[in-house]
């Protein structure tokens, strides 16, 4: 598969199985992050001469390149980039209009992002804040979002990958009583995107890294949002004009700079340029490397749920499970998989209140998958699962 030669990086018996932290990139993507250092490093919308010419065309390129992804008409929606979800999803809280809404609400199942992120924002403003139960199958309740609510909630679980199957539901229920959701995308970028196709959500927070491109944030937002925003983060590459007292924003006088709404200061010009390659790479993988994939996925979470001493956390099989052993400490399983090359992350990841005071777990281990896993890998984890249990 020619996927597979896209990481011809990784050393024999290397197993990396911690997408859901980051994903590894492939060559093409690292080929176009070189490519703007070495040939065309410049500025982007500062500069005339034709290194910056070429920087402009091809972030933009990469704007347009991630609405269509999603299936997203630019003229309803905007991309502005930032550092990733987190800072996204505080840059959007940080500067909406609390005064326009009742109540905030997210889930039990959130990594910290939202979790944190909507708890500082109901005791700055005084609202109340609801943590609502996800279903099994990932569902949010929708008969029990209040009127007037601001929502932040994922598309797909980086406990799990269980996934906002009633996404649009959700959506039509939180519009229709005059409320706003912010969907926390990390998670389901790379490998479930389609939940997020068409989706009316008014904004969609994600991290680039974590969809096989280098280390970037991006925020997709709904242009009717910008009147429930008071901006106040600001800085250089926001204005046209600046007086003593005052200034003039480019998303005020440019239609189509709304983006720069959310880009205070020099970008991260390469990165972004190489996010459109990886969206390339994405778009152009083939039936049997999606299929090979699912294959990964599908026999690694057999062998665990029908492992005697292992408890699953996970319902049904998907590329991000987790689990642990009744009586080794998953830190020490961790770093026996690490001293045999399995790369697999421990802990709570980043989900505290759902893993440890919700269900009461013990730090976990999370193996997560991606399309440079060979069925090699699976055989080696599973080896080793035997070594060492």
């Amino acid at each position: 598969m020619r996927c597979m030669n896209d990481f011809d990086y990784l050393k024999n018996g290397e197993v990396y199985v911690d997408a859901a932290c980051q994903s590894l990139r492939p060559r093409p993507v690292l080929n176009a992050l070189s490519e703007y250092y070495e040939k065309f490093n410049s500025c982007g919308e500062r500069v005339k001469y034709p290194w910056g010419i070429e920087t402009d065309r091809r972030v933009e390129a990469t704007r347009e390149k991630i609405l269509k992804y999603l299936k997203l008409s630019k003229k309803d929606y905007f991309v502005s980039f930032t550092l990733n979800t987190t800072y996204g999803i505080n840059l959007l809280l940080s500067q909406l209009d609390g005064k326009q809404f009742d109540v905030v609400v997210t889930s039990d199942i959130e990594h910290n992002s939202p979790f944190l992120s909507t708890m500082t924002f109901a005791k700055k403003h005084g609202l109340p804040r609801l943590v609502l139960s996800r279903e099994e199958d990932g569902a949010l309740p929708v008969n029990e979002i209040p009127e007037k609510a601001v929502v932040v909630v994922n598309a797909a679980s980086n406990i799990d990958g269980r996934r906002l199957i009633n996404i649009k539901d959700v959506v039509k229920k939180v519009h229709k009583t005059g409320g706003i959701i912010i969907i926390d995308a990390a998670q389901a970028m790379a490998h479930s995107a389609d939940v997020l196709y068409k989706t009316d959500a008014d904004a969609i927070c994600f991290s680039a890294h974590k969809m096989y491109a280098p280390s970037l944030g991006g925020i997709i937002v709904r242009k009717d949002m910008l009147k429930k925003i008071e901006t106040s983060f600001i800085g250089g590459g926001m204005v046209d004009d600046v007086d003593k007292e005052s200034y003039l924003l480019s998303s005020e006088k440019n239609p189509d700079h709304l983006y720069t709404k959310f880009e205070s200061g020099l970008q991260a010009w390469g990165e972004i340029i190489a996010l459109g390659a990886a969206i390339d790479w994405l778009n152009g993988l083939s039936k049997a490397e999606h299929k090979n994939l699912e294959e990964n996925y599908t026999e690694l979470f057999e062998f665990l749920k029908h492992s005697d001493k292992v408890t699953m956390v996970n319902q049904e099989a998907n590329p991000t499970m987790s689990f642990y052993l009744n009586d080794i400490d998953s830190h020490l399983l961790g770093e026996a998989l690490g001293a045999e090359k399995v790369m697999a992350r421990t802990g709570y990841f980043c989900a505290h209140y759902y893993l440890d005071k919700v269900r009461h777990f013990p730090p976990l281990v999370r193996f997560s998958l991606g399309y440079h896993n060979k069925p090699e890998d699976i055989e080696k984890i599973k080896k080793v699962m035997n070594k060492v249990v």
